[in-house]
Parts: structure tokens; C-alpha cells; sequence
């Protein structure tokens, strides 16, 4: 566990943390569409279209997606686990889900829509997490746990998932 419910990555650390991510994800960041989806998509991922969400005029379903997102996060790190939230170019955190986002707790740090920039949660082992394209605006959630739990009330969300383990699904 750790001091603090939300943690600043130190230089070095950082460092490591995004040299295993560039590594184990094939991770291209591009704003070319023929470059996309910018990391090699685990067996065992679903990703999304985040279109759906343009008609949302009160963010309600954005608020609906962040909050099952969050929940299956916290779920398979457990009660004493902690995630790490990596905003590319930017600071980057370790933090404790469980100890965020109530009442007189701090905020989670980013978010799994990506506004305007790649966001990704992974737990510590990175078996499990989500990424977030701004650009090809998609959320890719990966890790068997994870999936279990928010598959089913993502796609209430979002609708039918545009890819599975890095493959198209249905019409291109």
C-alpha cells in the first residue's frame, strides 16, 4: 500500500513504466488513421468506438462509462491494490482506487475517455487496464477480470464493440 491515495510517478520510475508499456503494447502513438490503433491489442481485449457518446448532450453516459470503468478498475486490483495512470507526455500516477472519488477523497487521477490525449489505467502488472485513443476515439479495455465485469454494461453504453483482441468485428 502506499502513503498517499494518489502518488506523482517519480522520474526514473516513470521512465520504466513507459518503457514497459512502449514494449509490451507495441504502443505507435500517431494521429495517423493508418497507424491505429496505436498498440498491439492483447488477446483478451475489447475495444469501443467512442462515437457513441457525441450525442450526449448532459454526459450522461459518459458519466455512465467513467463510473463502470472505474468500478471494474478497483475490482480486480481489490481492496489494498493500486493502479497506475499514465497520461502520455504528461505526469503519470500511482494511486489507490479504492481511496478516490468518495466524499472527502481525493479525485481519480485522468480518466478512460481520453480527452485529447492517450490516457491508460493498468493495474501494477499490467494484466488488465484501458486505453484510450483521442484520436481514433476508442477505449480499449483488456484482461479476462476486467472484461467480465463492464463488457455487458459498456456496450449499453457505447454499443457493439469495434474490435476484439485487435481484430475487427462486424461490417469495416
Amino acid at each position: 500500500m502506499m502513503g498517499d491515495p494518489v502518488a506523482e510517478l517519480p522520474e526514473a520510475e516513470y521512465r520504466r513504466v513507459w518503457d514497459r508499456f512502449y514494449t509490451d503494447f507495441g504502443f505507435r502513438p500517431s494521429t495517423n488513421s493508418f497507424t491505429w490503433p496505436s498498440i498491439e491489442e492483447p488477446v483478451g481485449s475489447v475495444t469501443w468506438s467512442l462515437t457513441a457518446l457525441d450525442d450526449d448532450p448532459g454526459d450522461e453516459r459518459l458519466d455512465r462509462l467513467v463510473a463502470v470503468v472505474r468500478q471494474g478498475l478497483a475490482s480486480c486490483v481489490g481492496p489494498q491494490g493500486t493502479l497506475l495512470a499514465l497520461d502520455w507526455q504528461h505526469t503519470s500516477y500511482r494511486f489507490a482506487p479504492r481511496e478516490v472519488g468518495g466524499p472527502g477523497q481525493p479525485a481519480w487521477p485522468l480518466s478512460p475517455y481520453p480527452d485529447g490525449d492517450y490516457y491508460i489505467y493498468l493495474s501494477e502488472d499490467f494484466r488488465c487496464g484501458s486505453f484510450g485513443h483521442p484520436w481514433e476515439e476508442s477505449l480499449c479495455l483488456f484482461g479476462e477480470e476486467l472484461l467480465a465485469v463492464v463488457s455487458a454494461e459498456v456496450d449499453k453504453v457505447l454499443g457493439s464493440p469495434i474490435r476484439r483482441s485487435g481484430t475487427a468485428e462486424g461490417p469495416a
